[in-house]
């Protein structure tokens, strides 16, 4: 279960109601009755229902793309990458549909983990993931090179957006896996594994490979 509540239908502010009938159908509460038609529970939207400011903000971000001057190829590259490097399961499994939908091929798609160690992409698509990760992974810091390689390509305009829009989907992603929403509801899998039965569970391993 997602970390905070979900709002029902006869609960959501009016704001809300028209995305839950556009996605879920006008006659169905989502809580009740969960998933979405690309497969997902549905819950990104009932959790971030609980502040109809919060929804409509994110819900307006992603109007964005109607005026964006960004190739779509270009910004799902960033966004699936985003969703990969941040270790977010529902953005880049999300993102990796819309790749598809793109034009992108399957061998393009399963190669988005290894990007650096293939030759499957353009100079320009390149730059855009090696971006990506300077933003995702390090924090912005940016060299030059990669910079240079953008700016070749692509106008002020579209190096913006695409910034912003890569940037914003880190945003998703880190909040998905905080809240624990769709598909990054999983268990930390990052703790102690216990010794066999009937071993001594106090032993001190590296003063006994000391000793040897």
């Amino acid at each position: 279960m997602p970390r905070l509540s979900q709002v029902r239908r006869a609960d959501a502010d009016e704001s809300v109601l028209k995305l839950y009938d556009a996605l879920f159908g006008p006659d169905r509460d989502p809580v009740e009755q969960p998933g979405t038609a690309t497969g997902t529970p549905g819950d990104w939207w009932t959790v971030f229902a609980i502040s109809p400011a919060v929804f409509n903000h994110a819900v307006a971000g992603f109007q964005l793309y109607r005026g964006s001057k960004l190739d779509p190829r270009l910004r799902e590259l960033g966004q699936t990458r985003a969703g990969f490097a941040r270790g977010s399961q529902f953005v880049f499994s999300q993102h990796c549909k819309a790749m598809r939908a793109c034009g992108f091929t399957e061998e393009q798609i399963e190669a988005i983990p290894y990007w650096a160690s293939t030759n499957l992409f353009t100079d320009l698509e390149r730059a855009v993931l090696a971006y990506t990760d300077d933003l995702v992974l390090s924090g912005g810091r940016t060299q030059d090179g990669t910079f240079d390689v953008l700016k070749k390509h692509l106008s002020e305009a579209e190096i913006l957006e695409l910034t912003y829009i890569t940037c914003t989907y880190e945003l998703h992603a880190t909040m998905c896996r905080a809240l624990k929403l769709e598909y990054d509801n999983v268990d930390e899998r990052i703790v102690e594994i216990p010794v066999p039965q009937g071993e001594d569970g106090d032993i001190d391993f590296m003063r006994a490979v000391d000793r040897e």
